[in-house]
């Protein structure tokens, strides 16, 4: 009796071990990195595509119906599809030129939400002014670890090392997980977008954009309020970079214009895009 008590005490602790360690294997396999499967992006397209459109001013891009399956398959968009009275400002930030405090003061006296798009250079060096997007309540976002054309990296483990490594450093740093991602340049591809998919990321492109990334073209803040005003449409997602003056003098100005036109600025968390 005390033998058979004994192996029934046995038998249950080893179902128990059992259960906890087959937990542990469906765990571990859920979280098997990318690069243990490379093998299985090897068949998908990683011919690189720039991010272009011809803009039209009040309109919304016309972007190819194939182009937008593609984006959709991997949950990518380029602007709220619900198309609301409503503007998404994103910042690209690979370095910093002096002027994201400015910006930050002016999304803050005017309350409203960005998202910043940074890279690991500047997650080291930019503490302070990142420990403040979060404060004041703007999203990071993943624009990789050395900010590559990733289309033209090896493998899929090289595109997932970008983003993995990245997203691990602003986690460690700032105890901050990422949800989106923008590729470097605009530059991406079927495997770029699946990659990053299945990395659990939204990739991030835009509906507006203009040529405020040179530093030493700069033209002055009503140059800026006259490149993005007249382009304003419904669910529009704008990249601006911080890096310009420009931007910089003009983004009160060109929020005051877009809640005078009707529109309201919204997070990346609240956009629509089915």
């Amino acid at each position: 009796m005390k033998n058979k008590f004994y192996v029934t005490i046995l038998s249950t602790i080893a179902a128990i071990c059992l259960g906890i360690c087959m937990d542990y294997i469906t765990e571990q396999e859920k979280n098997t990195p990318v690069s243990a499967y490379s093998a299985q992006y090897e068949a998908t397209d990683n011919k690189g595509s720039g991010w272009g459109f011809k803009k039209t001013k009040g309109k919304e891009p016309e972007i190819p119906a194939a182009q937008q399956e593609v984006l959709k398959k991997y949950n990518a968009f380029y602007m709220d599809m619900s198309r609301p009275k409503r503007l998404y400002l994103t910042f690209d930030e690979g370095y910093e030129n002096g002027y994201t405090a400015s910006i930050l003061d002016t999304l803050k006296e005017k309350n409203v939400p960005a998202a910043f798009f940074i890279t690991a250079p500047y997650a080291k060096t930019q503490q302070e002014l990142i420990k403040r997007m979060i404060a004041e309540g703007h999203i990071l976002g993943n624009h990789t670890v050395h900010h590559p054309n990733l289309p033209k990296l090896a493998d899929a483990e090289q595109i997932a090392a970008e983003l993995n490594e990245m997203n691990a450093l602003v986690l460690d740093m700032y105890g901050c997980e990422m949800k989106y991602m923008r590729p470097p340049e605009g530059e991406y591809s079927e495997r770029v977008l699946a990659v990053a998919k299945d990395l659990g990321f939204k990739t991030v492109l835009w509906s507006f954009a203009y040529r405020d990334w040179d530093v030493n073209a700069q033209k002055g803040r009503e140059y800026a309020v006259n490149e993005v005003v007249p382009y304003f449409h419904n669910g529009a997602v704008l990249l601006l970079h911080a890096v310009s003056k420009d931007n910089a003098e003009a983004l009160g100005e060109i929020i005051d214009k877009a809640r005078a036109d009707g529109y309201e600025f919204a997070s990346l968390d609240e956009i629509i895009i089915e």
